[in-house]
């Protein structure tokens, strides 16, 4: 355990074998387990709990009574050494939970660099986070949700497993999410539909308007027209131009999934 500029409480209980960053604070109450990696200038607030094989990256800050690396809640699970891994400059805030993997769903529950969780939120086995996705207060995401870059999860939003978000997406609050939603789509009402595109997030980021408009004609395209969605996506890809946000919204769409997609009401 490196001490150099770390700050720990004389309450926290910090396990054998649990590697502390430099420049760590760690408040009162807390426990770190053994199998715990902190990077540089992690804080810990107080009364955080810290298991399994966790790996949190610098900078990340944690409020209290949030728990990070205990068992999964999957009945399959069967004390396999699986992991979840956080990257840089996260604010995961108070009674936040984030489950480790599972052996059938690839062992690694991973979250990105600047995303910012508040309270009452919960990451399930397995499922994969970005970079700089918000999740607002009591956001649910059961096992196996993929979650792409800059996505907004409303409040007490519920993702059903093996859901993929897409990125830029912008779920409201309380949808019950049950398909996949396109990158840059916005999801309205407690049973998810597709209301649009995230058309403020794009222009948020500083998306040059010829290419939001030309996003704009391909979803106009996608969920219009004769034949079944992925005709209509194979038909564009066909002749997509060099458009990145067009690029991905048709490779989100043409990719395998386990679940169908959120349409238009």
């Amino acid at each position: 355990m490196a001490e150099t500029d770390t700050d720990i409480h004389v309450t926290a209980i910090l396990a054998e074998g649990a590697e502390i960053g430099p420049g760590c604070r760690i408040g009162p109450y807390c426990v770190v387990g053994s199998g715990v990696r902190l990077g540089a200038g992690v804080v810990l607030d107080n009364h955080v709990s810290v298991a399994g094989l966790t790996e949190i990256g610098d900078g990340t800050r944690i409020w209290p009574f949030a728990s990070v690396g205990s068992e999964p809640q999957d009945l399959k699970y069967k004390g396999e050494p699986t992991r979840v891994i956080i990257g840089r400059n996260n604010m995961i805030r108070e009674y936040v939970t984030v489950n480790p993997g599972t052996d059938g769903g690839g062992g690694v529950t991973r979250i990105g660099d600047n995303n910012l969780l508040m309270m009452y939120v919960h990451i399930a086995h397995d499922c994969q986070v970005g970079n700089n996705v918000i999740f607002a207060n009591a956001v649910q995401a059961a096992g196996h949700v993929v979650i792409g870059d800059n996505a907004v999860l409303g409040s007490m939003a519920g993702l059903h497993q093996f859901c993929r978000i897409g990125t830029g997406a912008m779920i409201g609050a309380g949808a019950i999410v049950v398909n996949d939603v396109i990158p840059y789509g916005t999801v309205v009402s407690q049973r998810a539909y597709l209301g649009g595109l995230n058309l403020i997030g794009l222009k948020r980021r500083g998306v040059d308007k010829t290419a939001i408009n030309e996003l704009r004609h391909v979803y106009r395209q996608l969920f219009s027209g004769e034949g079944a969605l992925l005709e209509r996506a194979n038909a564009l890809a066909a002749e997509r131009g060099d458009n990145p946000l067009v690029q991905e919204l048709l490779e989100f769409v043409l990719a395998n999934s386990d679940r169908s997609f959120c349409v238009p009401d």
